[in-house]
């Protein structure tokens, strides 16, 4: 008989231990980039996440001995079930120590979950959308983690191998990219080519453009076209492009965010690219993912002040019939003369599928490194 208990969450307390568990689990570890505690809050709770207005979702507890050692999310996202037409429950936020007990009370508590529900497989680790973390990571575990993904332990995939009956759903990469003192005469070329061909130029948007000409909106409408065909992904709605909004661009540094319009078309939003100073440091500052009393300082050190050497490339994508005629290099012949201007030295992509060959190539004239490797999985319920 199992000495691991399963507790599902049903108050605000089994919220908050739910939350303060991956703290614990990582105090102290060198790679850890921990979420805000406010941020996994706004996420979980379902009177917060727009996401929960097409997404259910139960969060399971394992405890031995009365202590926490465990947890994990059951997500069902129903946008994406009926775009991919899948019956899949995901499993996220799933965090364990080291015993195969726990690992497999846990995902034996999403399986229950999604049987009783109707659906047919478990996949994950995958959050309520594209926007949250997503994958295990496989390969990498030496090296710093992002504020976009999460960080686990180097036994966490080697737990879904012995499990057994996981298979590989989908693998993503990671690249670290050094940031050249010039831009790379590669770009430049194309650059000048697409601006002078296609009527296509970069721009640079104010707080205005955003909150009150609309812009804001028109940036996320973008990442749902550019990131349709993508593993999983479903359209992120109205509502919560407008939570994206209002939690992101009242912070962000504009002269970081670069917007390519086609000039042809009445300046239509044809690409877009959403970088930020690295908060890793920052974050990892902040006591238990609190911003008070020191933890806001160190976040408006990175943010406003820059005192990083890194930069985080969050959102970059350009709509498909833009990509083959290279406004991607208008992109970075914009944003690395800021970057050199502010210090950076290095950037860091976000997770790409292995197979996107095409986001892949446009790294290759910054020497891109891949330095970390992410897995999702899948199984059948009824195996």
């Amino acid at each position: 008989m199992s000495s691991v208990q399963i507790k599902r969450v049903e108050t605000k307390k089994d919220l908050k231990a739910f939350i303060e568990f991956h703290y614990d689990l990582y105090e102290g570890n060198p790679y850890d980039v921990p979420n805000l505690y406010s941020d996994e809050w706004n996420t979980l709770s379902k009177d917060k996440n727009a996401a929960f207005d097409f997404c259910e979702a139960e969060y399971f507890l394992a405890l031995k001995d009365g202590k926490v050692v465990g947890r994990v999310a059951a997500i069902i996202n129903h946008r994406a079930n009926e775009k991919w037409q899948k019956k899949d429950v995901r499993f996220g936020w799933i965090d364990f120590i080291d015993d195969i007990e726990v690992s497999s009370a846990l995902l034996t508590a999403v399986k229950q979950c999604g049987k009783e529900k109707g659906m047919e497989d478990i996949v994950g680790p995958l959050g309520f959308t594209d926007m949250d973390p997503e994958g295990m990571l496989t390969w990498g575990f030496d090296k710093l983690g992002t504020m976009a993904t999460s960080y686990n332990y180097e036994y966490y995939p080697k737990h879904m191998e012995q499990l057994g009956g996981w298979e590989k759903d989908n693998d993503y990469v990671e690249y670290y990219l050094v940031v050249p003192e010039e831009i790379p005469e590669k770009y430049t070329k194309i650059a000048e080519m697409v601006e002078s061909r296609y009527n296509l130029h970069a721009r640079k948007l104010t707080k205005e453009d955003i909150f009150d000409e609309g812009y804001g909106k028109k940036l996320f409408e973008v990442v749902n076209k550019t990131y349709s065909h993508l593993y999983g992904f479903s359209d992120l709605s109205d509502r919560q492009i407008d939570q994206y909004i209002k939690m992101y661009f009242p912070f962000a540094d504009l002269d970081l965010v670069t917007v390519i319009e086609d000039g042809n078309k009445n300046n239509e939003i044809v690409g877009i690219a959403i970088t930020i100073p690295s908060l890793s440091r920052a974050l990892q500052k902040c006591r238990r993912g609190r911003l008070f009393p020191f933890g806001w300082w160190h976040i408006l050190r990175a943010i406003k002040f820059h005192k990083t050497e890194a930069v985080d490339l969050l959102l970059i994508g350009v709509l498909p019939e833009y990509r083959s005629k290279g406004a991607n290099a208008l992109i970075f012949t914009d944003l690395i003369p800021r970057y050199v201007k502010y210090g950076f030295k290095w950037g860091e992509t976000q997770v790409e599928m292995e197979t996107n060959e095409s986001v892949q190539s446009q790294w290759g004239p910054l020497d891109p490194i891949n330095h970390k490797r992410r897995r999702c999985y899948r199984k059948k319920i009824d195996l």
